[in-house]
């Protein structure tokens, strides 16, 4: 016969928990106190995908990436926060799709992508002051669909994906002295990743390569050690994915690769805090994409394009997820039978 093990409320979730028997081996599981809640914001005026995205003094600029019929863009949108609004500002050199993109020095850096089927090197500054492009010292190595994050002013690209095959390279700019230094290898080669830093340490997630389209493998990289560690890996393996860092927690957007989507599209949104080593899941988005880039504005996450099928499939929708913040109750603990999982939070789960 079925007992009431536990009862819970969490945000918009309702959790039963029931259990069977007598079992005697508990342990504890920690649910999250907040999470956070999605809005709709102003369309991007060109529908693209596999767009580099970052947010530099109150605005959000996608760059780059793939139009409808399959075309590499030039194109720069600029997002203003503050009016909701969108306009193209001065076009990349060339046409480029899958860049990495990063703010540091009051700049936006362009890394890596491709120009046609070819992956590139390229480095490009955008001078927001100026509204202008200029060309900076290339990357050692060239590579599209890599991730970047910025740490103490430089920016880390990690991973990619060159000659057929996904790498592993990791490089750091440091904009002062354009000039790029090769560091320790990413241990699982990757591309179409996320990646960001927290508390002055680098990590790469996601992402796919020759052994697996759809990886779950979070790492972590010390810039004072130099060395890689695994962390825990992330509960929905997928690639394509956007990645964006808040209040030292990193947050994984979409991605490609659900064989259970007709789509083939993930709206999961997974968030990994590093001091507990583990994973929650978070409100999944509302309009399920891959192909993207996210900003950080404050507590704001803005999550603009993509694509709304695997492969090609450019959309122009622009939301954010807003990261809860209130503390007013801390973390809760519930107990479960051993061989529980949560999984998604489903309303009920009975193991009877």
């Amino acid at each position: 016969m079925c007992r009431l093990a536990a009862t819970a409320v969490l945000m918009s979730y309702l959790i039963v928990l029931v259990g069977c028997g007598g079992g005697s081996d508990r342990r504890g599981i920690t649910l999250p106190a907040t999470d956070g809640s999605w809005v709709v914001r102003a369309r991007m005026q060109e529908a693209r995908q596999e767009v580099g995205v970052a947010a530099l003094n109150g605005k959000v600029y996608v760059v780059g990436g793939l139009r409808r019929n399959g075309s590499q863009a030039d194109t720069v949108e600029v997002y203003d926060i503050a009016t909701d609004r969108w306009q193209f500002v001065h076009p990349l050199p060339l046409p480029l799709d899958h860049v990495a993109v990063a703010a540091a020095r009051g700049k936006l850096y362009v890394t890596g992508g491709f120009q046609g089927a070819a992956a590139v090197d390229l480095t490009l500054e955008y001078d927001p002051v100026v509204d202008r492009w200029t060309p900076k010292a290339p990357m050692p190595t060239r590579r599209g669909a890599p991730a970047a994050a910025v740490i103490a002013e430089k920016v880390y690209a990690v991973g990619g994906f060159r000659d057929g095959a996904s790498v592993s390279d990791l490089a750091r700019y440091d904009p002062d002295a354009d000039r790029w230094e090769t560091l320790p290898p990413l241990p699982t080669p990757r591309d179409h990743l996320g990646a960001g830093a927290i508390k002055g340490r680098l990590y790469a997630v996601g992402g796919r390569n020759q052994t697996s389209f759809t990886l779950g493998s979070l790492e972590e990289f010390d810039p004072l050690t130099r060395t890689w560690v695994p962390r825990v890996r992330m509960p929905t393996p997928r690639s394509g994915v956007a990645a964006a860092v808040v209040n030292d927690r990193l947050y994984v957007f979409g991605g490609e690769g659900n064989a259970r989507s007709p789509q083939e599209v993930f709206q999961e949104v997974e968030a990994f805090d590093p001091g507990a080593d583990q994973w929650q899941p978070m409100p999944p988005m509302p309009t399920p994409r891959h192909g993207i880039g996210a900003a950080v504005q404050s507590t704001d996450i803005l999550i603009p394009g993509g694509a709304l099928t695997q492969g090609l499939g450019p959309t122009d929708v622009h939301e954010v997820f807003r990261v809860q913040t209130a503390k007013a109750e801390p973390a809760r603990r519930f107990m479960s039978w051993a061989g529980l999982s949560l999984g998604r939070f489903a309303p009920t789960a009975c193991i009877c």
